[in-house]
């Protein structure tokens, strides 16, 4: 087990709407890759923890179980983490449902937008792309991004050059393409009414979690001022090693957490082919994983050695 990859607290599973493995898959991938102690980290499910609990108990893996729910503050989409949740509660079922729900009907607002933009991208290339996700009949960001880039007529088309080999996006070309067209104030933004920051904490926190701010310096980028505001409105920690930080914005938020008393985590936000550049327990780290292990410990969310 090497020291670099030993902590991973923000992984995905096929029950994230954009997510590949099954949990199983990615408690035997983060043992090969030497992890210690592990949270899969759903988008606003819960459905991975069980089996990955049990999978972990075999191979000698601590297991935090976790979820990540989208929310909005004063009109900015947040991602807040969730850690030692009790996944039984069935607040986490009404969550996942109402998400399901409207991205089914985004799906289909997103379809309109991206064929205003000039595409021509069909629902049945849309549902040929879902191999084995539990997500069926929801077009992702991603999932547009795999079909236009797949389709020989586009080929050379200059909107999807920076994400083919070679280019300025094509590190992580399906997410860097959610990012450009998909994300909030793009132009294949859709809306969806997620819950408020305040609920999302009070759900965290009512079944006995830890709430902490996930990769603040991409939700963030352009609202750092707000970080002051959220620590104090019942954040527990904030995920300062993220594969979305560069040093400095690590550097910015270890500084951010250390003011405000916070537990201070990391994560890789792997999720599999829509992110193929990330590999579990690599991330931007400033703090050694013993003092993310001790943190984690003093939290009560796992045991002692």
């Amino acid at each position: 087990m090497t020291e670099e990859h030993y902590i991973d607290l923000h992984i995905h599973s096929l029950h994230s709407e954009d997510g590949e493995f099954a949990p199983v898959q990615l408690v035997e991938q983060g043992w090969q890759a030497g992890l210690g102690i592990m949270a899969i980290t759903d988008h606003n499910s819960v459905k991975a923890n069980a089996e990955a609990q049990r999978a972990a108990e075999r191979v000698g893996i601590k297991y935090i179980p976790g979820i990540e729910i989208d929310c909005i503050y004063q009109g900015v989409e947040l991602h807040v983490l969730g850690y030692g949740i009790d996944f039984h509660d069935p607040v986490f079922t009404e969550i996942e449902e109402n998400v399901i729900r409207q991205h089914q009907e985004v799906s289909q607002q997103r379809l309109l937008r991206f064929n205003q933009l000039g595409f021509n991208v069909t629902a049945a290339e849309l549902d040929a792309l879902d191999h084995g996700g539990v997500w069926g009949q929801i077009w992702t960001g991603e999932k547009f991004a795999e079909a236009l880039l797949n389709k020989a007529e586009y080929f050379e088309h200059e909107l999807l050059k920076p994400y083919r080999p070679g280019g300025a996006r094509s590190d992580n070309p399906l997410v860097n393409f959610y990012w450009d067209f998909c994300a909030q104030g793009k132009p294949g933004y859709v809306k969806i009414n997620y819950p408020e920051f305040s609920e999302a904490i009070k759900i965290i926190h009512g079944t006995g979690g830890r709430a902490v701010l996930a990769h603040p310096g991409a939700n963030l980028a352009k609202n750092h001022g707000l970080f002051a505001e959220l620590a104090q409105s019942g954040l527990d920690g904030v995920e300062v090693g993220s594969s979305y930080h560069s040093r400095e914005s690590a550097a910015y938020f270890y500084q951010q957490g250390l003011t405000y008393k916070l537990m201070l985590t990391g994560g890789s936000d792997y999720h599999g082919k829509t992110k193929p550049a990330i590999r579990l327990g690599q991330y931007e780290r400033l703090l050694p994983d013993q003092e993310v292990e001790a943190q984690l410990i003093k939290a009560g969310l796992i045991p002692t050695r």
